[in-house]
C-alpha cells in the first residue's frame, strides 16, 4: 500500500473542525502523496482556511537562506499570508483574532538546525498561549527514523537560537508530529494539540522507500542526496568555504580556490566513512564580487541507510582546516535571526566555544567529537512520544 502523509490522512475524513476559520502555517512543500499543494487541497475538501502563514523562504519556499521574509497574498488562493520570518517569529494575539483552529503542515530535513521545526514550536506555543486547538499534519523524516542513526550534539542552552531552540540531537530521527508530542510535554505549554499519523510507513524507512516526487523543501536542498549531506555539511556555513548554494550541487559539494585538492581527497578518502570523494569541474558561485569558477569536490554517499552524517561532515570540515591552515577562516553567518551572523558555529554544533575544538589534534578530536556525537538515550527519552 502506497504511504499516506498526514494531509492525505485528513483529506479523508470530515474532522468536526473541519467548517471553523482555520489558520494555516504551510508552504509549496507540502503536497499530497499526489503532488497537490496542500492548502489547496484542503480548500477544495471544503476546509475552511481564512489566513496562511509562511516560514523561513517563504510560501513559495524560494526565499534567499536567512533572508527576511514579508507578509503578502497567496498567489494560488488569494489568501493574505503573514510570514513568521520577519517581523515575529510567532503570531500574536491579533493575528490570531477569529481564528478558531490552527493547522501545520510542511516538510522537515531531519536536522536540528533546520527552521521549520523551530516554526512549529513557536506555532503551538502560541496555540497554547491564546487558547486555541492545534493540528499537526505529519509526515516522515526523509531521513528516516532509525534511532541507530541519531547523532548528536544535544544542545547546551547557552547557544539556544532559532536555528536551535530546545535541546535535542543534531540528527533526531523523529518526525515533527512526534517532536510536536514531544515539546507541547516538555515545554509544559499544554495546547490542545493533535497529531494527525501517516499511514503504510515503517520507522527504517527514507525518502527512497516512499514511492514519492522529491520537492524542494528550501532553495538548497534540491535532491535527497543533499539532505542526507546537510546536517554535516552545513558547519561549513561557518566558514570561508563554499557548500555549492545557488548551483545544481549545494549541500552535495564544498569547494574554495585554494584548496589542495590531491591532499585533500587523499585525506578523505583514507579517513571518511561510507563516502566517495571525486574531483568537481570548477563550479560558478553566485554573489561574488568578481565572477569566477571555484573549484572543489562532490562527496557521495554509498549507503544512506548507515551515513553518519554530523560526524563525517565535521571530520571534513577539521581535515580542510588542518590541510589549509592559512586559507582556511572562520566567518559569520549573517541571518535575519542572527544579523551578525557571530557565534554560527557554535550555533549550529550546540556547543559554546566550537571553534575550540577544532584546534585538538586529530586523534584526540576523533575521541573528542566522538563522545560529543554520542546520543543513545535519545530512543529512550522519545519513547513516549512516537506515533509508528
Amino acid at each position: 500500500m502506497e504511504m499516506q502523509f498526514g494531509v492525505d490522512t485528513i483529506l479523508k475524513t470530515a474532522p468536526h473542525w473541519k467548517l471553523q476559520k482555520i489558520g494555516f502555517l504551510t508552504n509549496d512543500a507540502a503536497r499530497t502523496h499526489d503532488q497537490v499543494l496542500s492548502r489547496i487541497a484542503l480548500i477544495e475538501a471544503g476546509f475552511n482556511i481564512v489566513q496562511l502563514f509562511s516560514p523561513e523562504h517563504g510560501i513559495d519556499t524560494k526565499g534567499e537562506d536567512g533572508k527576511e521574509m514579508l507578509d503578502s497574498k497567496d498567489p494560488f488562493t488569494s489568501l493574505p499570508i503573514i510570514s513568521l520570518y520577519g517581523e515575529r517569529l510567532m503570531p500574536t494575539e491579533k493575528e490570531l483574532e477569529g481564528i478558531e483552529v490552527l493547522l501545520f503542515d510542511m516538510p522537515d530535513a531531519g536536522t536540528r538546525f533546520y527552521t521549520y521545526l523551530w516554526s512549529m514550536t513557536y506555532f503551538i506555543e502560541a496555540a497554547a498561549k491564546f487558547d486555541k486547538p492545534i493540528y499537526i499534519l505529519d509526515r516522515p523524516n526523509p531521513l528516516g527514523g532509525n534511532f541507530d542513526l541519531a547523532e548528536g550534539p544535544y544542545l547546551d542552552p547557552t547557544v539556544s537560537s532559532f536555528i536551535g531552540r530546545f535541546n535535542i540531537p543534531i540528527k533526531h530521527q523523529c518526525t515533527l508530529g512526534e517532536l510536536a508530542r514531544y515539546f507541547n510535554h516538555t515545554q509544559r505549554w499544554g495546547a490542545q494539540l493533535e497529531v494527525i499519523p501517516c499511514t503504510n510507513v515503517s520507522r527504517n524507512d527514507t525518502f527512497k522507500d516512499w514511492q514519492s516526487s522529491w520537492v524542494n523543501p528550501s532553495p538548497a536542498l534540491q535532491s535527497f542526496e543533499a539532505s542526507i549531506l546537510y546536517p554535516g555539511l552545513c558547519f561549513f556555513e561557518a566558514t570561508n568555504v563554499s557548500v555549492g548554494r545557488g548551483t545544481p550541487y549545494s549541500f552535495e559539494w564544498i569547494g574554495a580556490n585554494w584548496f589542495n585538492l590531491n591532499a585533500l581527497i587523499m585525506y578523505c578518502q583514507n579517513l571518511l566513512q561510507d563516502v566517495i570523494i571525486v574531483e568537481s569541474l570548477p563550479l560558478s558561485l553566485p554573489n561574488q564580487i568578481v565572477p569566477q569558477q571555484t573549484k572543489g569536490i562532490r562527496i557521495k554517499i554509498i549507503d544512506p541507510n548507515t551515513y553518519d552524517a554530523v560526524f563525517n561532515g565535521l571530520l571534513l570540515l577539521k581535515m580542510v582546516k588542518d590541510i589549509h591552515p592559512s586559507q582556511f577562516e572562520w566567518k559569520p553567518y549573517p541571518t535575519k535571526v542572527n544579523p551578525t551572523g557571530n557565534n554560527h558555529l557554535s550555533l549550529l554544533l550546540g556547543i559554546p566555544h566550537a571553534e575550540q575544538i577544532f584546534e585538538l589534534p586529530l586523534q584526540i578530536w576523533i575521541q573528542q567529537m566522538t563522545k560529543l556525537l554520542a546520543v543513545k538515550d535519545w530512543r529512550v527519552t522519545m519513547q513516549p512520544y512516537l506515533l509508528f
